[in-house]
């Protein structure tokens, strides 16, 4: 921050004094006297003190004119004047003002000057102590940080010092030097870490500081010392959960805290949404289960539930939470109308609701729409989608009604209705080719999609999703060269992108080339995405190709248990086949099979392998 050079005239204060003089004599002339006020009777209560304002008529001059060199661009003379009124007055407020000013104009070191002055004149002062800290932390002058932030600490009111230990981690955050920062956080809060009412604070504080400096091993140590301390705080539970997904003694660690029945529906909540990034949706639909059991007059997670169901293709259970979440939030007419609803009165009954349960009910009815095309019920699928008049989600809807279409055999109409939904954004154009490409991709139209989405990479290129989806088409229809070239390109362009890696390496497995080759990418595809359950497939495979049919088996085992596909489930099954254990195989292909019939890579193994079920 840039210092401002204050110019030393005396011309503000010349004014002032002239000013205040003026007052001064005004105030001195003579007034009528006014008349005695009437005697109070002798049971009247007193009136209750006069509090006057120590705003006088030079202070309110120096004021004024200080604020009028701020105006004309005077920054240096106009926070000379207004520091000058704060120690003169030793009002609070008129300190803030000063640094204010001085922070207005990047003048750090001005800004850091009055508020070392405000803490002088108010030792005690906890906002001094706020705004010195965090101005030097703002100047990057963190070894100077100890003394007033260990006063803040020791100044707040016993039963605010735990909230503030918890936001010390938040506001470090913005130190460049992780370690230095760390360092300093262990300097001030080593006192709190024996107190009994801010001991737990203060071990997630330094335990969030150890993780934001690299140190996870550390951290984890820590969240274990404060659950030990106290099982029930949600803090080590909320640390926990910032170290997943990859560290399995954090999850064991945030599972001890959601077996207590008074664990805050929040931290699950936030458990579910990390596993669903980790497409562990069957290990997330059991904790929304568990959820909707202890509490289940809240409808968010019976929204969550509907969803996962829908991405596990259980259609019926979809139908069941999803329905339950309508009936929870007021939807009580739950069962599609026969007819398309009238669209006025609906959009009457929208916007009476917050915005958020709006938006809630479009979800609900575009899975459940997804939900009745699970079961082949187009008609009830079009029913749900007619409710919704969202033009925020216009493209949303419009592809579900393509999907169905497309499925009705008509094609040409179902990418025409894409097409035309109206571009808001230059974003929508790639959303739409996107959409479209689904669309073809449903309807095994490869080499159409693969087309489409090439000319997409023309209009947007380097695109990574473009190009991933590009390489997944391409590989159906077998030019794998160029699959291969456009998953280097993602992987050049985002080397952190999980999916590009894992899709060469299983390309290359299922295909039985280059096998070590293909099991290293998969390991870096699961390095990027810790317990990805498709990840975890395509490694579980190559080492089947590899001969390593028990460690295949583990790892094909844990990927269905995280999620139990259709595509997962045949190539345990085909693990197993190989194994002697054929009739676990039978039944695990059977089950997939009742999920989902029409899966080709469960098609094809059962054919290769001569197996009716």
């Amino acid at each position: 921050m840039a210092g401002f050079n204050p110019r030393a005239g005396n011309r503000w204060r010349r004014a002032a004094l002239a000013m205040a003089f003026v007052a001064t004599c005004a105030q001195a002339q003579e007034r009528p006297r006014p008349p005695a006020p009437a005697k109070a009777p002798a049971n009247a209560p007193e009136p209750a003190p006069v509090s006057n304002s120590r705003l006088d008529a030079p202070l309110f001059y120096q004021l004024l004119i200080g604020e009028l060199e701020l105006r004309e661009g005077r920054v240096g003379s106009a926070f000379e004047v207004m520091l000058d009124a704060a120690r003169r007055s030793g009002d609070d407020k008129l300190y803030q003002r000063a640094i204010e000013i001085a922070m207005q104009s990047r003048a750090g070191e001005q800004a850091l000057s009055a508020a070392r002055t405000w803490r002088q004149a108010r030792p005690k002062s906890i906002d001094a102590l706020r705004f010195e800290a965090q101005i030097l932390l703002a100047l990057n002058r963190i070894d100077e940080m100890a003394a007033p932030l260990s006063l803040w600490l020791a100044e707040v009111p016993l039963l605010e010092r735990p909230a503030l230990i918890s936001a010390l981690p938040r506001l470090l955050h913005r130190a460049p030097d992780r370690k230095q920062a760390l360092a300093l956080a262990e300097r001030v809060l080593e006192p709190y870490r024996t107190d009994p009412g801010s001991r737990v604070a203060a071990l997630v504080a330094l335990g969030r500081t150890h993780l934001a400096a690299g140190n996870a091993g550390q951290a984890l140590a820590l969240a274990h010392q404060a659950q030990a301390v106290e099982p029930q705080a949600i803090g080590p539970a909320l640390l926990a959960l910032d170290m997943l997904p990859g560290s399995t003694e954090a999850e064991r660690l945030l599972k001890q805290y959601l077996a207590l029945p008074d664990a805050e529906p929040g931290v699950r909540l936030g458990y579910v949404q990390t596993l669903t990034q980790s497409q562990r949706y069957a290990d997330a639909s059991a904790q929304l289960e568990v959820l909707t059991q202890q509490r289940p007059m809240l409808p968010q997670p019976w929204l969550s539930l509907g969803a996962l169901r829908v991405e596990l293709k259980q259609a019926r259970e979809a139908e069941a939470a999803l329905q339950h979440y309508l009936e929870l939030v007021g939807r009580t007419d739950t069962a599609p109308p026969p007819d398309k609803a009238d669209k006025a009165d609906k959009a009457d009954e929208d916007d009476a609701r917050p915005a958020d349960t709006s938006r809630d009910l479009t979800q609900a009815w575009l899975l459940l729409a997804q939900a009745a095309e699970l079961r082949s019920d187009l008609k009830a699928a079009e029913s749900w989608l007619a409710r919704i008049d969202n033009p925020q989600r216009a493209l949303e809807v419009q592809s579900r009604k393509a999907s169905i279409l497309a499925r009705q055999g008509k094609l040409r109409e179902a990418r025409a209705l894409i097409q035309a939904v109206p571009e808001r954004k230059p974003e929508d154009a790639r959303a739409k080719l996107l959409a479209e490409a689904q669309v073809l991709r449903e309807s095994k139209r490869w080499r159409d999609a693969a087309s489409l989405l090439s000319d997409g990479n023309k209009r947007f290129p380097d695109d990574v999703d473009l190009l991933y989806e590009q390489a997944m088409a391409e590989e159906k229809v077998e030019r794998f060269a160029e699959m291969e070239r456009l998953l280097r390109r993602v992987m050049d362009l985002n080397p952190k992108h999980p999916h590009a890696p894992n899709a060469l390496g299983y390309s290359l497995a299922d295909r039985n080339l280059r096998l070590p080759e293909a099991r290293d990418l998969i390991r870096r595809a699961l390095d990027l995405s810790p317990g990805d359950p498709f990840i975890t497939d395509s490694l579980g495979w190559v080492e089947f190709r590899l001969g390593n049919r028990d460690e295949a088996a583990r790892l094909l085992r844990e990927a269905y248990r995280s999620r139990p596909d259709t595509e997962i489930a045949a190539h345990l099954g085909e693990v197993l086949w190989a194994m002697g254990q054929r009739d676990e195989a039978r039944r695990i292909w059977q089950d997939a099979r009742g999920r989902d019939a029409d899966n080709e890579v469960l098609r094809e193994t059962l054919v290769r392998l001569k197996v009716s079920l």
